[in-house]
Parts: C-alpha cells; structure tokens; sequence
C-alpha cells in the first residue's frame, strides 16, 4: 500500500493495466452483481433531486424500480447506500444502446445538459473500490472476471489504472492528489520495475 495524505492506495492500481472495452464486455458491470452501485451519503440527495429531470432518460421498468423503492436503497448486506436495481438484476439508471449496450442514464442526461452531475462515483471510478474508514481511505483494485477485456485492452494499450481513471480521480480528490498519485507511481515503478 501507497500513503498520500490520508488514502491508502493499493499497489494494484499503478500495476494492473485496465481500460474499459464496451465493445467486448457490452457493460455487463451495471447489470451483474449482487447489489446496486455503492453511493456516498452526499449523493442521496442528488439522486432525489436530479430524478424528475433525468426520468425521462430511463427505460419503463428502471423509472417503476425507482418509483416503488426510491432512487436509493440501503444495502441488505452491508447497510450501505447503494443504487436501486430492477428486480434484483440491473441498475435502475441502465439504459441500453441499439447494440445492446449499457449506457448510464445519469450519464446520458448530464451529456445533453439535463443535470450537471454526471453519475455516481463509484460508478466513474471503477474498477477501484473506495473503502472510507475513520481516520482514513482505502482505494483498492476490484479485480472481476468480467473486466477481463479490459485488462487485456489495457495491456495492449499500455495504460494502468491510475492512468484509465485520471477525470475520476480528480473529480473526487482533486488534482494536487493526482499528480501526487503520478509522482508515487513513478517512484513504484523505478523500485519494482528497473
């Protein structure tokens, strides 16, 4: 693990190479898993407000999930604040392309100058997983099956993690902490990798 202030960044993300390849993975990110997207408590009111705006974006069955459980629930695993899916399955805010891929319907409305929130940020982060604990945060790699394309991408096109996920990184920690991140990953790779 990497210290820069009070994060805690695992080695994975200047190591593992990883770009997103919709093409190959279709998005299957928002629509596996066991629960929604993990939402930070500032968020909650986001999605409250933002709904009437961005409902006209979402399919049928995601508008009728949200309407019947609300535009957040609580997670039954781990009691934390995650995004409500249809039927136990996708994300409510999946919309799909005419190709059968996952779009964010957040996303799509921020695009179109909707809303100025463009979605959730563990969903911008992704593949790390942020763990806040009380004195400090964990930023770890979420290594996953599906994302295998795009460890492959990311190979070929020699782009790391920290690299993939500079917009992210810098929407939520600021752009000092990411050149600071680049610094430490330079420093990584001279001592693991010369």
């Amino acid at each position: 693990m990497i210290q820069i202030d009070d994060k805690l960044i695992s080695e994975d993300i200047f190591a593992q190479s990883f770009v997103c390849n919709l093409t190959k993975c279709k998005g299957v990110c928002c629509v596996d898993g066991d629960t929604g997207a993990p939402l930070d408590k500032d968020e909650l009111p986001i999605l409250d407000e933002i709904f009437p705006k961005i409902k006209s974006y979402l399919r049928p069955e995601g508008v009728k999930a949200i309407e019947e459980q609300g535009t957040w629930v609580i997670d039954d695993y781990d009691g934390g604040y995650v995004t409500t899916l249809v039927n136990g399955s996708e994300c409510a805010y999946v919309i799909f392309d005419e190709k059968g891929t996952t779009k964010c319907g957040i996303e799509k409305a921020y695009e179109d100058g909707a809303v100025d929130w463009k979605k959730p940020i563990s969903c911008h982060l992704y593949p790390i997983r942020v763990n806040e604990y009380k004195t400090f945060s964990a930023l770890n790699y979420h290594e996953w099956d599906i994302c295998s394309d795009a460890c492959t991408l990311g190979s070929e096109l020699q782009v790391r993690i920290f690299q993939f996920l500079k917009e992210p990184l810098i929407r939520k920690y600021g752009e000092d902490f990411y050149n600071t991140l680049c610094e430490a990953a330079e420093e990584w790779e001279k001592e693991y990798n010369s």
